[in-house]
């Protein structure tokens, strides 16, 4: 493939806070810088945050996020063009984007968040996509780019959760909270490390899915709101090794009640919130170590993505939604109703 003949990209655009404000338009594209490569998309892939970011709730400070903005920060696709200086990848290559191109390697840092795609700056959700190579991976030849474009996000804040920040060995136990895209991967990942991995689900048909991708007993938290108890009675009373918490404000109490003394609870998501008061006795009493993690590194995305070409894992999708209709894609996010990732055919 060549540089598109007519330089006008087709893009989906949110031009006000809210569903009914989302478009698609078309703009002119930008010539690249000499450290640059253009991609053709193929597909997208949604996360909470992006729902957050277009119903203009993603943090107090709404004025942050520029308007208009294109939504989304997970894509794959082709590559079609490259800048004079690029030299880790060539026309053809097969590539996902990071969620933060700046957050290369190293620790965190909070100027990070200020590449954020599809927030801080525009995303992905267009015909063509262009960012400096060193915010890209190569992607298995094994994965489509539907599957490929689900793990930029989910899949690598489940891996840093578990094997960055964390140090999941064989035979450890995990506890995921939903059916999700970071809970769905964490339970894949943690299952092809050897760990026993434990599941909370409000969805009596979600049970038998979690239990074939490999969790041990899932439990329904919608009819045991104090299920920190079915999880000590199913770990003998120790509780798990390892929380990924999903959930907030609203499950941070149980998750502490459901982790082993000297266990550790990675805190990914807010689903349920933000605010609220913890008990201090038994995060004290236990050892706990209760650590935030924001997705992950361009090199933790090239490590991970390692992984997954070796074990043969295959990202759980859904359904996948025509770039036109995503704000259909949207309302089905909110609706809690899917299982594992929502695409976008591009």
């Amino acid at each position: 493939m060549s540089a598109p003949e007519k330089r006008v990209n087709l893009v989906a655009q949110i031009d006000a806070f809210g569903l009914e404000h989302l478009r698609i338009v078309e703009r002119a594209l930008v010539p690249l810088r000499q450290h640059e490569i253009r991609i053709r998309v193929h597909a997208a892939s949604l996360n909470h945050r992006d729902l957050l970011v277009a119903l203009g709730r993603i943090s107090s400070r709404v004025s942050d996020i520029p308007l208009p903005l294109v939504p989304l920060s997970d894509c794959a696709g082709e590559v079609i063009e490259v800048g004079r200086s690029v030299d880790r990848f060539q026309v053809g290559d097969r590539v996902s984007s990071a969620q933060m191109p700046d957050w290369t390697a190293g620790p965190f840092k909070p100027e990070n968040v200020h590449s954020a795609l599809g927030g801080a700056v525009d995303g992905v959700l267009a015909k063509y996509f262009r960012g400096n190579q060193r915010g890209f991976v190569k992607i298995p030849d094994a994965l489509s780019f539907e599957e490929a474009a689900t793990l930029p996000t989910a899949a690598l804040t489940a891996w840093n959760a578990l094997f960055e920040v964390g140090d999941l060995k064989p035979g450890k136990t995990v506890l995921v909270q939903g059916s999700g895209g970071v809970s769905i991967f964490a339970l894949q990942f943690a299952t092809a490390a050897g760990a026993r991995v434990f599941a909370i689900t409000g969805s009596e048909a979600k049970i038998g899915r979690l239990e074939r991708l490999g969790a041990e007993h899932v439990i329904r938290c919608d009819r045991e709101p104090e299920w920190s108890r079915a999880v000590l009675e199913v770990t003998g009373g120790v509780g798990v090794d390892h929380v990924v918490e999903t959930g907030g404000a609203g499950t941070i109490d149980e998750s502490i009640k459901a982790t082993a003394i000297g266990g550790s609870i990675s805190l990914v998501g807010l689903l349920t919130g933000a605010g609220g008061r913890l008990d201090m006795l038994p995060i004290l009493a236990k050892t706990l170590r209760i650590q935030g993690v924001v997705v992950g590194s361009v090199e933790m995305f090239e490590r991970m993505i390692g992984m997954i070409d070796h074990l043969g894992i295959r990202p759980v999708i859904d359904e996948a939604f025509e770039m036109q209709d995503i704000a259909g894609a949207f309302e089905y996010l909110r609706s809690g109703r899917h299982f594992g990732k929502i695409t976008i055919k591009v």
